[in-house]
């Protein structure tokens, strides 16, 4: 598929961390890219999506809006499998109505998190959280829906600029604390979100459809990111690991969840960038540009 002028429908665009970074890697690529937010269109409102659809005449709708909040998510189950398990088998519905392609994101959490080496695409989800175990009904019911031109791409760890996020809270932190804890025993795969849109780019370039995983190359947990972040952006406070067990949450988070990135690398003969790379970038362009 040449993206070239095409009318690219991204919900979760306008204020979504993913969102966000699609926006601009499909405006890079000369693509038309209509990112749209909450107010724009309500995505469990079938006729509002379909109205929305036809207004811009998509060529390609992108789902990147989710119900994120992964601890008030045990409390709001109702809302969360609304948004993130009904909403976008909703949506792929209005957009096989048309023939085009459906992209969606899912996440690592869809996973149990009991591995010892990464999650492959063929693994099956067994998520312990609510919000886990939504994103994964989203993702089959999506299956289920058995519309072919569907894009389903799991990714993890987020950060970027554009919103609040992980590295950006942590760097924040050290202006006020001289220590900080993060944990250290949960192992997963840090992803930037320039890199996961332009990745994202290839596979629908490639015409690509089925499950994939993105992220960036590499290993690390919390306690990881936390200290790189520091260390590049020379900031003068010290990270110490913590268990998990010291800070308790109202979802269960999985203890393992890194990504098997090679059916994406097959695809499209990419392989990601190692995530020190892309979070030296990100400290570089956005966190001490802005300082």
């Amino acid at each position: 598929m040449n993206l070239r002028g095409k009318t690219v429908l991204i919900f979760g665009g306008k204020t979504g961390l993913l969102g966000q970074s699609l926006t601009a890697a499909l405006k890079a690529a000369k693509a038309k890219p209509k990112p749209l937010s909450s107010r724009d269109c309500d995505i469990l409102d079938v006729s509002a999506v379909s109205s929305v659809l036809d207004k811009y005449d998509a060529d390609i709708v992108i789902n990147a809006a989710a119900y994120t909040q992964v601890d008030l998510a045990e409390e709001e189950q109702e809302l969360a499998f609304a948004l993130n398990a009904t909403a976008p088998a909703l949506m792929a519905a209005e957009a096989a109505k048309r023939g085009i392609p459906f992209v969606h994101f899912s996440t690592d959490f869809v996973f149990r998190g009991d591995k010892t080496e990464p999650y492959s695409v063929y693994d099956e989800p067994s998520a312990y959280s609510v919000y886990g175990i939504s994103k994964a009904e989203g993702e089959k019911n999506l299956l289920s829906l058995g519309y072919d031109n569907t894009l389903i791409i799991r990714t993890s760890w987020l950060f970027g600029p554009g919103k609040i996020n992980f590295v950006a809270k942590i760097l924040s932190l050290c202006e006020q604390r001289d220590t900080l804890t993060v944990v250290s025993d949960q192992i997963g795969s840090p992803s930037y979100t320039p890199d996961v849109s332009i990745h994202t780019l290839q596979l629908m370039e490639a015409d690509a459809t089925g499950i994939y995983h993105i992220a960036n190359s590499g290993i690390t947990s919390w306690f990881g990111l936390a200290s790189a972040s520091v260390s590049l952006a020379a900031k003068g406070c010290s990270v110490n690991p913590v268990s998990s067990s010291a800070y308790p949450t109202a979802a269960t988070r999985p203890k393992y969840s890194a990504l098997d990135l090679s059916r994406f690398i097959k695809t499209t003969g990419v392989t990601p960038r190692h995530w020190e790379e892309a979070l030296k970038e990100y400290i570089s362009d956005t966190i001490l540009d802005a300082s």
